[in-house]
């Protein structure tokens, strides 16, 4: 093979791998949930509240949020999703609207405020505790909007005739816009929901038991629930232990350094 063809060999095989790279880089999930953790939502996006108010989502962003990409006309998981998620949101240990809120935003860019304030009673009635109607935000938006959104989400869904294919998930959110934490499926643990509470809150003044449980559980990717860390725990009660240990010896030495004077 002659220097020129060789050379011409080397630029298609780096031509192709830089394809294959491309490929790879556009190739995602078409319909379900590809977790884009740490990654940022778009606040500058714009979104109508069910009262009629054009808000930016940084705007409504204000504290942890569990958010629940739905559409509110939907006849499949979104209604019984966010049936029990106001009934997990009723027994999370944690002040709403101080410590939390939730913001429901349709997928859907044909709904409208007036769908979303037809919806958001029935699930706000679920909770029993006190619970303002701003501390859950009822979302509609243009396509670009949602697309902004469910994108930096990882969050993909098709159009099937009227309604859409989609994944069911809660996805807890920094105030700064960042995601911390998914919860699958329809049904939700209110614990589980409280600790992607706390991740998402991290940075602001936690109380000190949100931080011994911070401490104490940790998130399972396999299980996808939290649960006791007992290696942290055994490994602090050990040091906790040596430390005793090495505390009594040392009274102890320095007590009879003491006594030996003193005689």
């Amino acid at each position: 093979m002659s220097g020129f063809n060789k050379i011409a060999l080397y630029l298609l095989i780096i031509i192709s791998h830089y394809k294959f790279c491309l490929f790879a880089q556009k190739s995602h999930v078409e319909i379900g949930i590809d977790e884009k953790l740490g990654n940022f939502l778009p606040l500058d996006a714009k979104f109508v509240t069910s009262e009629g108010d054009t808000v930016t989502l940084g705007k409504v962003l204000n504290k942890p949020t569990l958010l629940a990409l739905v559409y509110y006309q939907c006849p499949g998981i979104c209604s019984p999703l966010q049936a029990n998620l106001a009934e997990a949101v009723d027994k999370i240990e944690m002040v709403p609207g101080k410590e939390f809120k939730v913001i429901s935003l349709s997928f859907d860019h044909h709904e409208n405020p007036k769908i979303s304030s037809k919806w958001k009673p029935n699930y706000l009635h679920i909770i029993k505790r006190q619970f303002a109607d701003s501390d859950w935000i009822f979302l509609t938006g243009d396509s670009i909007s949602i697309k902004k959104v469910t994108d930096a989400a990882g969050f993909y869904f098709k159009p099937n005739e009227k309604n859409f294919v989609h994944a069911g998930t809660v996805i807890a959110i920094s105030p700064k816009g960042k995601i911390c934490r998914y919860s699958y499926g329809i049904d939700f643990n209110p614990f589980d929901l409280k600790m992607a509470l706390i991740e998402a809150g991290a940075g602001q003044t936690n109380p000190t038991i949100a931080k011994v449980l911070q401490f104490c559980f940790s998130y399972d990717p396999a299980g996808r629930r939290y649960s006791l860390n007992a290696t942290r725990i055994a490994g602090s009660i050990m040091l906790i232990a040596v430390g005793i240990f090495v505390g009594i010896l040392t009274i102890k030495k320095r007590k009879l350094k003491k006594e030996e004077k003193e005689l």
